[in-house]
């Protein structure tokens, strides 16, 4: 049949007569080759979604790329999955206004010289603490699935307002960008997205309690219970579209909230010392369920100090060519050595999203 192609691309939901499509489908997720095939009044008793349409997955729409995966992967566990994450995802909107203090978890003798140096200080921290430059949607855009959140209520605020930290605080609450990513979300019904809530930085139980009521009222019924098998082919069915990892013993009380997710950090300023950890790691065995392998570099004092005109940015572009060589090696399942989550930093400044996607390839049986 000519033009086959046309098909692995996501068609107008309308009719001939260009009245929207009813969808009937009862639950069963939507695909665009099989909802054109049943349109044209076509049928077939066994379609291997992979074999009819070529396109590697690389070359799927980032944006819609859940949607869009070959059913022969719509039963496998996420978790079995490679999924591609941005670490300390919101630091965008570190606030450069010298508003934020330096946050609570730095040095000692880096609060005192903030304090005193400020003017020479800060544009060091806002060099090595930016991690990703984009906002939250256009990761999402760019086909982020897994967001690193870490979570701080301000030193001295007598508000309850929550916000994100990495070096100095951002300029936008947590509610802003949770209701960001819902927006984002209600627009690509069938993407599924990871939210990470972590290192958390002066909270009380009673901002525990506030930041859970949040979530809970932002996603409602888009929260993925605990207790569901996580396959996509399940989580459409639900109407499932936010798993959430909450790094606290709150998450006894809480149907909705999942338990920390694992986060390998190597903890390694060098791309091949990092590649040197992973792989003992991954001799070990992986963690069940849900886990991230980070291939974030981390910088120490000698070393930031050692190179003086560099920025995190610098040094994480430099060794992306090396770190997504060892990426494009690995291998998703639930075997030994197997990834899940790949998180790095300015995610959408290389091919870092679409290699990690393409390692789902591995997974499929494809036939010639």
């Amino acid at each position: 049949m000519a033009g086959l192609e046309h098909l692995c691309q996501r068609p107008s939901l309308k009719n001939k007569d260009n009245s929207p499509v009813q969808d009937t489908s009862a639950g069963v997720a939507y695909h665009p080759f099989l909802f054109e095939m049943s349109r044209l009044g076509l049928k077939m008793s066994s379609v291997v979604l992979s074999d009819v349409c070529e396109v590697p997955l690389k070359d799927l729409p980032l944006d819609n790329w859940m949607a869009h995966l070959p059913n022969a992967l719509w039963d496998i566990p996420l978790c079995n999955l490679s999924i591609p994450g941005s670490h300390n995802a919101i630091t965008y909107c570190l606030d450069k206004n010298d508003r934020s203090p330096v946050d609570l978890t730095q040095p000692d003798m880096l609060q005192k010289l903030d304090k005193y140096m400020k003017p020479l200080i800060r544009p060091f921290v806002y060099k090595w603490a930016i991690a990703q430059e984009c906002t939250v949607k256009e990761q999402l855009d760019c086909g982020v699935r897994y967001c690193d959140l870490r979570i701080a209520h301000r030193p001295n605020d007598s508000s309850t307002d929550l916000y994100f930290y990495h070096g100095v605080y951002t300029t936008i609450t947590v509610e802003t960008v949770l209701k960001e990513i819902r927006e984002w979300l209600d627009a690509h019904p069938r993407e599924v997205v990871i939210l990470s809530f972590s290192h958390f930085l002066g909270l009380s139980q009673e901002l525990h309690n506030m930041l859970i009521s949040t979530i809970k009222n932002v996603f409602a019924a888009k929260l993925c219970l605990k207790s569901v098998p996580v396959t996509l082919r399940n989580l459409w069915s639900k109407g499932f579209q936010v798993i959430i990892s909450y790094e606290h013993n709150v998450v006894n009380c809480h149907s909705e909230l999942w338990s920390h997710i694992p986060y390998w950090w190597a903890n390694k300023s060098k791309a091949e010392a990092l590649i040197e950890e992973f792989e003992r790691r991954k001799q070990r065995g992986r963690p069940a369920g849900f886990f991230v392998t980070g291939i974030n570099l981390t910088e120490d004092l000698k070393y930031i100090c050692s190179h003086p005109t560099e920025s995190l940015k610098d040094m994480v572009m430099s060794t992306y060519p090396t770190l997504l060589a060892w990426v494009k090696e690995q291998r998703p399942g639930s075997n030994t050595g197997s990834i899940n989550i790949i998180a790095g930093d300015f995610v959408t400044e290389s091919q870092f999203v679409p290699t990690v996607i393409a390692l789902n390839e591995k997974l499929l049986k494809r036939t010639s």
